[in-house]
């Protein structure tokens, strides 16, 4: 009988990591395995510490506690040959104002003992006809594509992407996103924070939700989306007092009630039945319908359901 393989170890492990800034506390205990080709994205507001893992994951700063693997090894051994792995494209990225898109990831790509051809990159990146031009000439969405184009010259087994669609267009968002998606399904792995939740839902096959340091929720998008109890949500608001949530809660297929501000927000698993049934208690209690829309489920929802606000309230 053959020997089964084993299980290919993780791409990125982090056991009771802590990360602490004088008397702040930026990253409390977080426990993550990524597995190799995997896109896993990292969810949060500004300030959940998602930057601050990234870093440490990348060997740009020390854990304060706690146990950090990456690709099979640990940062202070061979940090040369475990660089010459990871391509990163962190929230900010300062480049040489008097070189050109081509000239940049040539210098790029003589970082790394192996990678791709600038040229190839450039027009995977969409920066073709930017090739010759300086990149104090670029825009902000074209220097995020060439620091996107950075971390891929190398070819690299793990690329890690800190908020990289950050005020972009829908469109040059949708362009990264697929470009991601093209590294992913050449087997490698992708680790890539965001606070954009659709974004999350498009690209990853597993999250993180964090906020405060700390790991809130884990999984796949559709696996959390499902575990608010409803697919379909139903949200309103009223002129006058609301009814109370057990009312609300009472109504047919309804599955959770929260309030966002002035907000109803309800979960539901069939739309259809829940609306009318909205309508009718408005009616009965005399209620004015200031607003009224359903649409499907987020990750978004997952996330206010877990921390009670806004993924963008600050």
């Amino acid at each position: 009988m053959p020997l089964e393989k084993p299980a290919p170890a993780p791409a990125i492990q982090l056991h009771g990591l802590v990360k602490r800034f004088d008397d702040v506390v930026a990253v409390d205990g977080l426990d993550l395995e990524i597995q190799p080709g995997e896109c896993f994205g990292l969810l949060g507001p500004n300030g959940a510490g998602k930057t601050t893992t990234i870093e440490i994951l990348v060997g740009l700063q020390p854990e304060t506690a706690g146990e950090v693997r990456v690709l099979g090894s640990t940062w202070g051994r061979d940090d040369h040959a475990l660089r010459a792995r990871i391509g990163v494209s962190l929230q900010e990225t300062r480049l040489p104002e008097r070189l050109t898109v081509i000239e940049v990831l040539r210098l790029f790509r003589s970082f790394y003992p192996s990678g791709r051809a600038p040229a190839d990159v450039i027009e995977e990146v969409g920066l073709a006809d930017k090739a010759r031009t300086w990149t104090v000439k670029l825009s902000g969405g074209q220097r995020q594509r060439l620091a996107l184009g950075c971390a891929l010259v190398g070819d690299p087994d793990l690329l890690v992407l800190d908020e990289p669609t950050t005020g972009l267009d829908p469109q040059a968002r949708l362009h990264i996103g697929d470009v991601i998606l093209a590294y992913r399904r050449r087997g490698r792995t992708v680790l890539v924070s965001t606070h954009y939740m659709e974004e999350a839902q498009r690209l990853c096959d597993r999250v993180a939700i964090v906020d405060h340091g700390q790991r809130l929720a884990l999984g796949a998008p559709a696996a959390l989306i499902a575990a608010l109890g409803g697919d379909q949500v139903v949200e309103l608001t009223v002129a006058g007092e609301a009814p109370p949530d057990a009312e609300l809660a009472a109504l047919p297929a309804v599955r959770g009630v929260r309030r966002s501000g002035r907000a109803l927000v309800l979960s539901t698993g069939d739309a259809r039945a829940t609306l009318p049934a909205v309508l009718a208690l408005a009616q009965t209690r005399g209620l004015a319908l200031e607003s009224l829309a359903t649409r499907q489920a987020s990750l978004e929802d997952v996330f206010v359901a877990l921390t009670g606000r806004s993924l963008r309230d600050e």
